[in-house]
This record gives structure tokens, sequence and C-alpha cells, in this order.
């Protein structure tokens, strides 16, 4: 057998193995998409409620001005301490 010979069967041999991997993608690809339009025939997605964000209570308006103010105190002093 000479090179010209072995090399044409060997390009053979790459383009079925080729074709036949191609062929099979291709049928996963058509089984995936059935099953999904089957799934989604047979049980629609449900619609998500959008749910309300919480709302941030009002701060007291005894006091909180003292408070905010005792915390920044103890955030500068500990930042000042590192």
């Amino acid at each position: 057998m000479n090179d010209g010979a072995l090399l044409f069967e060997s390009f053979m041999l790459m383009l079925i193995g080729m074709g036949i991997v191609f062929s099979f993608l291709l049928l996963l690809v058509g089984i995936l998409r059935l099953m999904s339009t089957l799934i989604l025939r047979l049980a629609p997605a449900e619609e998500l409620q959008p749910t309300p964000s919480p709302v941030a209570a009002p701060l007291p308006a005894d006091g909180s001005e003292d408070l905010i103010a005792v915390i920044s105190a103890a955030i500068t002093r500990y930042r000042a301490q590192r």
C-alpha cells in the first residue's frame, strides 16, 4: 500500500467519524428541543409575582439625633485607634 492510498483511507475514516459525531449531536439537540417543547406544553411556567421591596421604618424623633451622634463618635474613635 503506498502512502497516497493510506492517506486517502485515513482521510475517509476521519470524515466518517466526524459525520457520525455531528449526526449524534444534531440528534441530541433535536431530542432536547422536543423535550423542552413538551414540558412547556404540559406544565407551563408559572409567572412569579413581584414581591414588594421592604421599606425602612422611619427613625423615631425622640432622641435619635443623640443616638446618631453617639454612634458617629464611636466609629470615629474606633477608626482613630486602628
